[in-house]
Parts: C-alpha cells; structure tokens; sequence
C-alpha cells in the first residue's frame, strides 16, 4: 500500500509543560494599601493607594503586613513625581511610575494600577524562582514537531538567526522581502509557547505573535525562529478546526481550499435554492463532507453526484468558520467590528468598519472578502432565494463573529451588532475590500 503524505513522519501532540504555569498561580495577590486621610494634590487617575508625600519608610512600615501589598507615594526629593512601593520577597521594591493615559514602570501599559501590580508580583515571582528555567527554556524546543518548520529545509546554521521583527506597529501585517513580521501580543487566556512548549506568563504582552502564520512564542524564543515560520504541510492534517493562516500557508493558497471549493459549487447550482444558507441541511452527511476535506483536502467530491443537496454545501461552509480556533473576524478586531455597528452617521460608521478590517491578519481579510464577495451574488438572486443582506446577516453574523468576552450575558447582547457588521459589510463590499 503507498504511504500518504502524513505516514513517513507521524505527527506527534506536543507536551505543554505547566511549571510556569503552576509558578503564576502560586504569585502573590495584590494587597493595596488604602489611605485613611485625606491628601491634598491626588492626581485624579489615582486612588485611595496614593498617600502622597511619605518617606521610604513610612512606606517600608505600612508594607510590611504582607507579601503582596502595595502603595503609591509621592517623591520628597522630586515632587511631581511617583513611586509605585511594592511588597515583594519580605522587603520593598520601589519602581518609578509614569501614567500617559495608561499605567506603566517599564515597556508594558496597563489600564489599572491593580492590573501593573498584578502583572508585576507574577514576573517578579516566575523570575525569581525559575530564572535557571527561563535560560535554558530555548534548550530541545517542540519547534520542528507542530507544524510551522519550512517546506524547504534552511541550514541549521540559519535557524538560530535573531530575524523576527517585533512591532507594536498595527498598520502593517506582512514582513518585507520574505521575513515574518511578529508583535507584542496580549494572550486572552492562557497560552502556551510554540516553540519550547512552556506557558506565557503575565497578564497582558505575554509574548510574540507572527502576523504571517500565527506563530505564538516568547519575545525570547523569537529570536530562534527562522526567517520563513511557513507551516509544514505534512503536520497539518486536517482542515477543518485548523487555523486559517497555518491552513493557507501551509498549502500555499490565498484563501482556504474548502471555502473556494464550496463557495464555486454553490454559485454552479444553488444560487436559486430558497433559504440558501437558511435552511439546514442534514447533519450525517454535512459532517461527511467535513470529513472528505480533513481526508482527501483539493480532492475531496462535493458535486452534485455525491451531495444532490445543496443546503449540505453550504452547511459545510458554515461549519468550516464555526470549527476555526481564532474567528474569521478574529478577537482581537471584534471590539472595532462592534463599535462601528453601534455607530449612526452612515459615514463615520464605514470608517469605522474599514479600520476595523485592517486589524485583520492578511488571510482571514482576503477569506473575508471573497466571502462577503459572493454573499452580495447571492443577495442579487433574492427574488429566487428570498435571502437578502439582512438575513444572510442574521445567518453569518455568529458564524464569522465570537465575542472574547467570557461573560454570556455580555456575548449576548453581541448578537444583533454581529448580524449588522455582516449585513454592513455584504451590502458594502465593493467599496470596503
């Protein structure tokens, strides 16, 4: 029997190791220290943790209940300036504090003076029991095994290159002349290092992200990876439930085979169905095709001699972008997506979503556009179909869209500006893309 492409080399899960993990939760909590008496001059994005013009030890004597507690004084020496007064490894730690709409010590910006402490005890902690761990983390990494090694094999001598590009620019998304571009990344939940497999501590800018092909590291295990993160396409298994860059970079194609596959069947023969993407199809059979795709990729058969039933084309379609990891319209371009469907003045509320699509990473806004593309040739057959731009909205909206916003009450309340942004967009798409 002749071996298929995934048999010389079998993929194997990677390990993610939680000791770093383990480290965060164990972290002391912030303890903030609240002033009883009225202080004259308190900067208005300052709370009761300011006690304005105290000495070091005064602070020193008001820290000293616990691990963890923290204040905010005013220099004596230089007035006009703040000291962040922390409780850390039974002494005080002193940190110069700089606010410019957001909170910051160092390079990281937080909303909250509780989110910086917070933040802070779990580095201060991690650093300090596993700074021998955290030198040695680049040692043996899971790099090569999960999928994002090149198709073509570089020298070991350019593997070990520092070539990422770190940005905290969000206008471009590419890497020039062939180098993948990776940014500072907020992490919602916890996240895992794909290259040495350890977990991304902190609460927010925990590592890196490629926007070329997702990659996920640490700022130091960047500097590891080597020019081209392209996927290797004998690790990427499936389609479905796979992400869409590694997908698209991985085969080398601009949008993922089984939207162009499924989206050219249904304009050959279904564009006149009635309740096109409304009406469901049956579910056996629509996870069947599923199926063929993570099976046979280009070559699976969705013609009309295989699947008579254009509704389980296009319950297919609609499962391959609810089964992506990260959302069509991703996380993190969500909030912007929302926010111009809330907006009233027809033009400020197109600016809005254009912005909004730049947030997006290359594949998933090419893959949003060929869709919204052919959602309008389907709303031009309304008067067969009786599916106009409101509701393929209603359809979509959930489909393309997931809130990051744990709270149900909140994702909820979503729904209606989801459906709006797809309706937006669809009856908008010659002049957004």
């Amino acid at each position: 029997m002749a071996l298929t492409l995934f048999d010389t080399d079998e993929y194997r899960p990677p390990v993610w190791k939680s000791y770093l993990y383990q480290l965060q939760q164990e972290a002391p909590h912030p303890r903030r220290i609240t002033c009883t008496n009225e202080v004259e001059n308190r900067p208005k994005y300052y709370g009761r943790e300011f006690h304005g013009m105290i000495s070091r030890e005064a602070a020193d004597q008001l820290l000293s209940v616990a691990e963890g507690s923290y204040l905010i004084r005013e220099s004596q020496r230089q007035p006009g300036t703040y000291t962040l007064a922390l409780r850390f490894g039974s002494q005080t730690r002193n940190f110069r504090l700089y606010y410019d709409g957001k909170h910051f010590v160092g390079e990281k910006r937080f909303e909250s003076i509780h989110d910086l402490v917070t933040d802070g005890l779990i580095t201060l902690y991690i650093e300090t029991k596993a700074a021998e761990y955290i030198a040695k983390m680049t040692i043996n990494p899971i790099y090569e095994h999960i999928g994002y090694t090149t198709l073509n094999r570089e020298p070991a001598y350019q593997k070990h290159m520092p070539v990422l590009k770190e940005t905290l620019d969000e206008k471009d998304s590419t890497g020039q002349d062939g180098v993948s571009e990776k940014r500072v990344h907020t992490f919602r939940g916890p996240h895992w290092c794909e290259y040495c497999a350890n977990f991304m501590w902190g609460l927010i800018a925990q590592g890196v992200k490629c926007a070329d092909c997702g990659l996920n590291v640490h700022k130091q295990c960047s500097k590891m990876v080597p020019n081209d993160c392209k996927p290797d396409l004998k690790h990427v298994k499936k389609v479905y439930s796979c992400d869409l860059t590694t997908l698209v970079k991985a085969h080398i194609t601009k949008r993922p085979m089984v939207v162009d596959m499924c989206i050219r069947e249904i304009e050959s023969r279904g564009l006149n169905s009635e309740g096109l993407y409304r009406v469901s199809g049956f579910s056996d059979l629509i996870e069947d095709v599923k199926m063929a795709f993570d099976r046979d990729g280009e070559k699976a058969d969705i013609s009309v001699n295989m699947y008579e039933d254009i509704n389980i084309i296009t319950g297919a379609l609609k499962l391959y972008f609810r089964d992506l990891p990260i959302p069509l319209i991703t996380y993190d371009a969500y909030p912007k997506f929302i926010e111009s469907a809330k907006i009233m003045d027809p033009d400020e509320q197109l600016e809005t979503l254009h912005e909004a699509l730049k947030l997006l990473p290359p594949a998933h806004c090419e893959t949003l556009r060929y869709l919204m593309a052919h959602l309008k040739r389907v709303t031009l057959h309304e008067k067969e179909n009786l599916m106009n731009a409101e509701n393929l909205g209603i359809v979509f909206g959930p489909t393309l869209m997931r809130s990051p916003e744990l709270d149900a009450m909140a994702a909820l309340n979503d729904i209606r500006y989801q459906r709006l942004v797809v309706e937006l967009l669809i009856k908008n798409e010659d002049i957004l893309f």
